[in-house]
C-alpha cells in the first residue's frame, strides 16, 4: 500500500510564493517572479511524484532474527534495506518493534543509490519467555528534489519464541570444562574418592589423601604411589521449580522464576555433560510438570521444551505436595536443587519439616535469592535521615535471609543463598562440591 504526502519544503516554498504575491500588490514588477515560481514548485512537485512513483516495489526491507531468542540476553536483529531502482532514494523507516520494547520514536533514516544496500542494527533484550510478534515496516521514501514523499508499508509481521537461554547454557559449558576454572568463577574443587570409581594409579601429589595410597603399586615402583578415583555417573539430578507467588519478584525486569528457569537449563545441560541424568520437577499449590531424569540425547531439548512452558501461579508453594510426589516417582536416591525463596522466617520454617524428610531420602540444596536491591541500598553511603533509616530497615532484611540460610543448615539442608546474578555460577559451584565429596 502506497500514500502521498507533500513535504515540509514543499509548504516553505509555497509560503513564499504566497508572500510574492502579496509583494506583488505593492510592487508589480514582482508579479511575474511570483508565477515564474508558482509554476516551477507545482512542474517540480509533478516531477517529484512521477519519480517517486516510477517504480511499483522501490525498496525491499528483510529482517534477521535468529528463530529461538534467548531470555535475558542480547539477541541481535538485522534489517536490510534495498534500493530496487536506478534512482538514488532517501527514506526514513519505522520498524514494527515487538511491543514489549515500548519503543515507537526510533525512526532509521538513509540515502541509497540506485541497487546498493544498507543494513540496519539493533538488540532486543527479551524479559520474558513466549511468543514474541514483529510488526509490519513502513518507510517514508523522498527523491532528490524533497517535494513529495511517498509512505509504503511493507508485510513483515513475524513470530518468534523467547526459550530459556542457550547463550548462557553455552557459556557455563565452556567454564566448566575448560582448564583454567578459577579465573571465572567456577570452583576448582580436588575430589575426595569417596564413593567413586576406580580410575587409574598414579604419583602421590601433595594434597591425595593418604587412604588412597596403594601400598602394593609403592613397594613395586619405589615410590608413594595412590589409587585416583573418577566421579560415579548416571546419578539422578532434578532440578525442582517453586512456581508460587513468591518467585514473581523481579529483579532488573526478569523475574526470579526466569532466573531459575535459565539457571536450571544451564544447570541440567552442566549434570548431563558429566554423565549424570538430568530431570525436572515443578510445583505451586499443585504440582506442575514431572520429567523423569534420564541421560538420552533427546533430553535436553525436553527439558528446554517443558522449561518454555512455565507460569508462575500467584498461590503459596505446597511443600507437602512436593514430598508427596517426589516420594511416589523419584525411587532413586537423587540430587534435588530446589530453586525457590522464602521472604519471611514464618514460610521457611514451615516449609522446613517437608524439607527435612526430603533430605532423608536424597540430597536436598535449597536454593533461595538475596535481594541485590537491598544490598545496594544498604551499603550505599547515607546523606539524610531518612537515608539512614532505609539504609538500616535493608541490612536488616539482608541480616534476615542469611539467617534463614543458617537455621536451614542446622537442619541439616544444604542451602545456597546467592544473589540473583550469581544464580548459575553458584549452583553449578555447589553441583561439583557434592561430586567431589561423593555426597550422593
Amino acid at each position: 500500500m502506497s500514500k502521498i504526502y507533500l513535504t515540509r519544503w514543499f509548504f516553505a516554498v509555497f509560503a513564499g510564493v504566497v508572500l510574492l504575491y502579496v509583494i506583488a500588490y505593492a510592487i508589480p514588477s514582482v508579479a511575474f517572479a511570483a508565477h515564474v515560481t508558482l509554476a516551477s514548485l507545482f512542474g517540480l512537485t509533478m516531477l517529484d511524484v512521477l519519480l517517486v512513483f516510477a517504480n511499483k516495489e522501490p525498496l525491499k526491507v528483510e529482517r534477521d532474527v535468529q528463530t529461538r531468542l534467548n531470555l535475558g540476553d542480547a539477541n541481535n536483529v538485522v534489517l536490510t534495506v534495498t534500493n530496487l531502482s536506478a534512482q538514488p532514494i532517501n527514506f526514513s523507516m519505522i520498524e514494527g518493534y515487538p511491543l514489549e520494547m515500548q519503543d515507537r520514536s526510533s525512526v532509521l533514516t538513509g540515502t541509497l543509490l540506485g541497487g546498493s544496500t544498507k543494513t540496519f542494527n539493533y538488540i532486543f533484550t527479551p524479559k520474558t519467555r513466549g511468543t514474541f510478534k514483529f510488526d509490519d515496516v513502513f518507510i517514508i521514501i523522498r527523491s532528490m528534489f524533497f517535494m513529495a514523499s511517498r509512505r509504503v508499508d511493507l508485510p513483515l509481521t513475524q513470530s518468534f519464541d523467547v526459550y530459556p537461554s542457550v547463550v548462557q547454557m553455552k557459556k557455563y559449558e565452556l567454564l566448566v570444562f575448560q582448564q583454567q576454572k578459577t579465573t571465572t568463577g567456577i570452583k576448582k574443587i580436588r575430589r575426595l574418592g569417596n564413593n567413586s570409581e576406580f580410575e587409574q594409579i598414579k604419583s602421590y601429589v601433595q594434597g591425595d589423601e593418604i587412604r588412597t595410597v596403594n601400598w602394593k603399586a609403592t613397594s613395586r615402583r619405589n615410590e608413594l604411589m595412590v589409587n585416583q578415583y573418577q566421579e560415579e555417573k548416571s546419578q539422578s539430578i532434578y532440578c525442582v521449580l517453586d512456581k508460587s507467588r513468591s518467585m514473581q519478584m523481579e529483579f532488573d525486569n526478569l523475574s526470579m522464576l526466569d532466573y531459575s528457569i535459565n539457571s536450571a537449563l544451564v544447570f541440567s545441560n552442566i549434570a548431563l555433560r558429566k554423565g549424570d541424568k538430568a530431570g525436572l520437577i515443578t510445583y505451586s499449590d499443585k504440582l506442575g510438570t514431572m520429567l523423569a531424569a534420564e541421560k538420552s540425547s533427546g533430553q535436553m531439548r525436553r527439558i528446554q521444551e517443558s522449561l518454555f512452558n512455565q507460569k508462575t501461579h500467584y498461590k503459596e508453594g505446597n511443600y507437602e505436595v512436593l514430598y508427596n510426589s517426589i516420594r511416589r516417582t523419584v525411587k532413586q536416591r537423587s540430587l534435588l536443587m530446589l530453586f525457590t525463596n522464602f521472604e519471611t522466617e514464618f514460610s521457611m520454617r514451615r516449609a522446613i519439616p517437608m524439607l527435612r524428610r526430603l533430605n532423608q531420602k536424597h540430597v536436598l540444596v535449597v536454593v533461595f535469592f538475596q535481594n541485590s536491591e537491598l544490598q545496594e541500598l544498604a551499603y550505599k553511603p547515607s546523606k539524610s535521615i531518612q537515608e539512614v533509616y532505609q539504609s538500616t530497615v535493608a541490612e536488616r532484611m539482608i541480616s534476615l535471609k542469611a539467617k534463614m540460610a543458617r537455621e536451614l543448615r542446622q537442619n541439616g539442608i544444604q542451602t545456597v543463598l546467592t544473589l540473583p546474578e550469581d544464580l548459575s555460577i553458584n549452583t553449578i559451584n555447589k553441583y561439583l562440591e557434592l561430586k567431589a565429596k561423593g555426597a550422593l
